[in-house]
């Protein structure tokens, strides 16, 4: 397994690594893992992007000091602090047991085990009227974490969102409450919780160390660590 540590400030380049790592699987088979904290941005879904109400929640999330970026998968949007924790893990789909539904309850139980390793107690499902609403989140005193899923000819991307610190919970209401107030979705500002509340550390370095553990599998014994700028210059390379 190939293990991307570090994070960017530029969104774009930030991106730039995700959509990196999907194309080295799909070239090579090799399943990568990359755990971080993105820069600050609120993440609008395919959805997002139907609502009358996009182009104001838009603005509404540049305005409160967040890029809007669009992403490719389903879900609405989701906001990112700078301390709120990404996870992104590519797998190729060429093995017996690649379905959708595998690897969605194989990331939920890697997670569960991840956030038991470090004190925080966290179980399936989310509050009522939780950010991003979906079949596959985590909560604790509200919804500490969702999982989004993105398939190609060859390879899958597994990837979340993790709210750690306690801190983000009031950060992450605050700009999402009059964004899906604008794409008419319903939103309690109470529904957003965080690992540092659920008994987890007040250190997003502990709790991305104990994620990536644990999508690392006893067979990879040497796991292969890169660097995230080298990543980019990787790519720069091969243009």
């Amino acid at each position: 397994m190939r293990v991307v540590r570090g994070s960017l400030s530029d969104v774009e380049d930030d991106r730039r690594i995700t959509r990196e790592l999907v194309e080295r699987t799909e070239r090579t088979g090799e399943r990568t893992i990359r755990v971080w904290t993105p820069p600050r941005q609120v993440a609008f879904g395919r959805r997002d992007a139907t609502s009358d109400g996009y182009q104001r929640a838009r603005r509404i999330a540049s305005t409160s000091g967040y890029e809007p970026i669009d992403r490719s998968v389903g879900g609405s949007a989701v906001a990112y602090t700078g301390s709120t924790i990404a996870f992104a893990v590519c797998v190729p789909t060429d093995h017996d047991r690649c379905s959708i539904e595998h690897r969605y309850q194989d990331a939920t139980e890697r997670l569960l085990d991840a956030f038991e390793s470090i004190g925080a107690a966290v179980a399936r499902g989310e509050p009522p009227e939780s950010f991003c609403p979906g079949d596959y989140s985590l909560q604790a005193d509200g919804k500490v974490a969702g999982i989004a899923q993105r398939v190609k000819r060859q390879s899958a991307l597994v990837g979340g969102c993790i709210i750690a610190l306690k801190t983000d919970e009031r950060s992450i209401s605050r700009v999402l409450e009059p964004v899906y107030d604008a794409l008419e979705i319903p939103f309690a500002a109470t529904s957003v919780g965080s690992l540092e509340r659920a008994g987890g550390p007040a250190d997003t370095d502990t709790i991305s160390r104990a994620i990536e553990q644990t999508f690392i599998d006893d067979s990879d014994s040497d796991p292969v660590f890169v660097h995230v700028e080298d990543v980019l210059h990787e790519e720069d390379d091969s243009m």
